[in-house]
């Protein structure tokens, strides 16, 4: 079995500890914080008269075409709503280093790395192949096990990544010294 060398990027649900423990792996690899569970988190406590605007002003910080723009629009939410969900404000703004990676990025990657929903799909489809199976005796037999769910899985996968080769293009400019030689 080859060992990863190198990460580009790390998608993450902001689980708490898994910042530090990617960086002493992979500390050149950059995070991207899922937007989609941060706005998640930040609309459990929103009370649902206010819920339609909330969800429009978030929606205009990640969908902003620059980080400036992203942060102006942060400023434009904290003044309309930081009195009342200052808990919103102070997630957005103390994640925002991590939230704020995909803005490196032109769409085409930005539609690839600002949710992690794709792999939390994988991971249930690996879950449901191998319940039935509580222990396993080895861990070659777990690498087995995990291996044929996704090797079952991957069967189903017949759509393309629009633009996949603009995509891997922009990746061999932004990560020149890590993929370069692999193109």
């Amino acid at each position: 079995m080859s060992k990863v060398k190198d990460v580009l990027i790390i998608f993450s649900d902001n689980l708490p500890g898994i910042e530090a423990a990617v960086r002493s792996v992979f500390s050149r690899s950059e995070i991207q914080i899922c937007i989609v569970h941060q706005v998640r988190n930040s609309l459990r406590y929103v009370s649902y008269k206010d819920l339609k605007e909330i969800t429009k002003d978030l929606k205009e910080i990640y969908q902003a075409s620059t980080e400036e723009m992203a942060l102006l629009a942060l400023d434009r939410f904290e003044e309309r709503w930081g009195k009342n969900y200052p808990h919103i404000v102070s997630s957005w703004r103390n994640n925002w280093e991590s939230l704020a990676t995909f803005f490196k990025y032109p769409p085409e990657i930005r539609r690839l790395i600002y949710t992690t929903n794709p792999i939390e799909s994988l991971n249930s489809q690996i879950r449901k192949f191998n319940k039935s199976r509580t222990i396993f005796p080895s861990d070659e037999a777990l690498f087995k096990g995990v291996y044929l769910a996704i090797a079952e899985v991957t069967k189903k996968w017949t759509g393309k990544i629009k633009d996949w080769p603009l995509i891997l293009s922009e990746l061999a400019i932004y990560f020149e010294d890590r993929i370069g030689g692999y193109l």
